[in-house]
């Protein structure tokens, strides 16, 4: 590695290290970021897209043998530089081949709903992938608040972020809110369903808007249908019965982001 760290670095040996017992947690349980206020990404794409986002790491971990080899704009950023063993770093990853490096990051802080803020509400979407795919979604196509009702998958747990591909970076993210709190929007709140509403290729859409997704069997509930002013289907010619949410959610979000 040319150049020198500007972070102090700490060699970690042992496995019942305290921290690293910590980061474990953060690794493999999907609610630990919510106690411990703060989150685990690894690999080079994550990485990298939260430095991006001038998103800095309190805590930058290399396995041994990639220290001498790490950026210097990795060894750099972080407050502290952690440095364990090979072995110890294939325990704390959470992938099946594991990255050389990962960051440890604070959780944002002070999110706050946009009322008029372009909007993804989620509605008990359970699935990892899922949820990971539609912030994908989301940001790639103008969406910048997503509003995770409670009951659905955490947002910020090692699968979403991984599934996220890096969009958790550009996003505002509220996560574990009741029905009621959708009161503060100020955008017209646009649901799918397979029985009712316009083909939405034949819709004039309101923006910006707020798309409401719902669980994977039972879609949106109906409390949340209700406070719907626009209701839409999406045209099957294949003859399917329905979609799976994440591509429901990315044709949607398209159809919005290319209306003027």
């Amino acid at each position: 590695m040319t150049g020198s760290a500007q972070a102090p670095v700490n060699h970690i040996t042992s496995r019942d290290n305290p921290l690293l017992k910590e980061l474990r947690k953060l690794s493999a349980d999907s609610t630990a970021y919510r106690k411990q206020g703060r989150f685990w990404v690894e690999g080079d794409h994550l990485c990298r897209a939260a430095l991006l986002r001038d998103c800095r790491p309190q805590i930058a971990v290399f396995s041994e043998h990639f220290w001498p080899l790490a950026p210097v704009e990795y060894a750099r950023i972080a407050t502290k530089n952690i440095v364990i063993s090979d072995a110890l770093f294939t325990e704390l990853s959470g992938l099946e081949s594991p990255a050389p490096f990962g960051f440890v990051m604070d959780m944002p802080q002070d999110v706050v709903m946009q009322p008029l803020a372009a909007t993804v509400i989620l509605d008990r979407v359970q699935d990892a992938g899922n949820v990971g795919s539609i912030l994908r979604s989301a940001g790639a196509f103008g969406f910048r608040q997503v509003i995770a009702l409670r009951g659905t998958a955490a947002l910020w747990s090692p699968k979403v972020l991984r599934a996220g591909m890096g969009a958790h970076f550009g996003l505002s993210l509220l996560e574990g809110l009741e029905l009621s709190s959708l009161d503060a929007l100020e955008v017209p709140i646009v649901v799918t369903s397979s029985h009712q509403g316009e083909l939405i290729h034949n819709l004039r859409l309101p923006r910006p808007c707020a798309w409401a997704m719902g669980h994977e069997g039972q879609g949106v509930c109906p409390e949340l249908m209700a406070r719907a002013a626009v209701h839409v289907r999406i045209g099957q010619p294949g003859g399917e019965e329905s979609l799976n949410v994440a591509a429901a959610t990315a044709i949607c979000l398209h159809a919005s982001s290319i209306q003027r």
